[in-house]
């Protein structure tokens, strides 16, 4: 990953950690961590935000983020999303509010922690391919163009690593998205 992208990540991860809101890195950069290195000017995360981290999240980013105090509140009221933009790099980091419902849950609780800087060490807590590929697969359900940027998010990480595929077909059935989930397979 770039060096501006781990840095302005680690800022990031680094204040969710200090407020206890659990987290897991997706997207472009969860997908580099599964060994196919793209480029990015975002990072996605999913972050247990409530309306108690608000204040401090801002006080503790505003100096190196554009951050909009009534935008994280209605992400987090209504479960969607919210965009910070790094001043000096222009790099966005979308943090994701999880639904309320099982797989959003599950997604936390199966996170993994990977290196993403050796020197010095640092980690922090990524999706599991699984379910950076679910995601991938439930947003271009979502998204009406179906770009092709959208299904390489999807077949990168299943060419990079064995896939549990029980539990991926099992939570392509829940999300409805199990005509695409065997798109992408056959694809890769």
């Amino acid at each position: 990953m770039p060096a501006d992208s781990i840095r302005v990540l680690l800022q990031v991860t680094d204040m969710l950690e200090r407020l206890q809101i659990p987290y897991a890195v997706e997207g472009t950069l969860g997908s580099s961590d599964y060994g196919i290195a793209r480029s990015s000017l975002d990072a996605d995360i999913i972050a247990d935000m409530h309306l108690e981290h608000v204040e401090p999240f801002i006080d503790a980013l505003a100096v190196d983020f554009y951050v909009d105090h009534h935008m994280i509140e209605d992400a987090i009221a209504r479960r969607g999303s919210f965009t910070l933009v790094n001043y000096a790099s222009k790099f966005n980091v979308d943090i994701f509010i999880p639904k309320l419902r099982p797989f959003d849950q599950m997604q936390l609780k199966r996170r993994q922690a990977s290196v993403v800087s050796a020197n010095p060490p640092r980690e922090v807590f990524m999706t599991s391919p699984e379910d950076a590929i679910l995601s991938k697969l439930e947003r271009s359900r979502v998204a009406a163009d179906g770009s092709n940027r959208v299904w390489k998010g999807v077949l990168d990480p299943s060419k990079a690593v064995d896939l549990d595929l029980t539990y991926l077909r099992h939570w392509a059935r829940e999300l409805k998205v199990e005509d695409l989930l065997e798109k992408a397979l056959n694809d890769a």
